[in-house]
């Protein structure tokens, strides 16, 4: 049975990795997939929920970086590190590699995680941003596998606990709004 899920996961792998290769996808995939091409995306997208978001917005950014942070060291931490599966391009021969192979073990893809977990989080809480959130996530996610750096289970392990970790975190959202709406700004006397 682990074979017949390896074999999709080859299939899909060489899918993305080879039949779609060509150099404008090869520079497309390479940009998209640079956390640091991200960084002014970031910084407008926090600025502006600390500005106009009120105090949800700063209850969010706060959490936000709490949340990528926490599946960022767990994926690394303590997934990575104790599964060890090697990446495709470690392995397979063929794998097509426009920015050469290089990182730690293969799951699940941190790139998958912490996209997934922001883009649930902040979906949550902003649904009106829910698809640009989501393709941004997904174009992440795929990249990955593009430039031979994941497997497809990679992406979806990756993503689905970054799913998670961002409905558990818009719970605790939840929970300090609350929190804070009762103890702070409801005060009677």
């Amino acid at each position: 049975m682990i074979d017949f899920f390896y074999s999709i996961d080859l299939a899909v792998f060489y899918f993305f990795n080879h039949n779609l290769s060509n150099p404008a996808f090869d520079r497309f995939f390479s940009i998209i997939t640079n956390v640091n091409n991200w960084f002014i995306t970031y910084v407008v997208l926090l600025g502006i929920m600390l500005v106009k978001g009120g105090r949800r917005g700063r209850i969010a950014v706060i959490l936000l970086l709490l949340l990528i942070t926490f599946g960022d060291q767990f994926g690394y931490r303590i997934l990575k590190e104790n599964i060890g599966r090697l990446r495709p391009c470690d392995f397979l021969t063929d794998a097509i590699t426009p920015l050469g192979c290089a990182g730690t073990s293969s799951f699940p893809s941190n790139h998958a995680l912490n996209n997934f977990a922001a883009a649930t989080f902040i979906a949550l809480i902003y649904p009106n941003l829910k698809w640009v959130l989501f393709i941004a996530a997904f174009l992440v996610a795929i990249s990955r596998v593009y430039l031979g750096l994941h497997y497809p289970s990679d992406i979806i392990g990756g993503a689905l606990i970054g799913i998670f970790f961002g409905y558990v975190f818009y719970l605790l959202f939840k929970k300090v709004d609350s929190y804070i709406e009762k103890k702070f700004l409801n005060k009677k006397e």
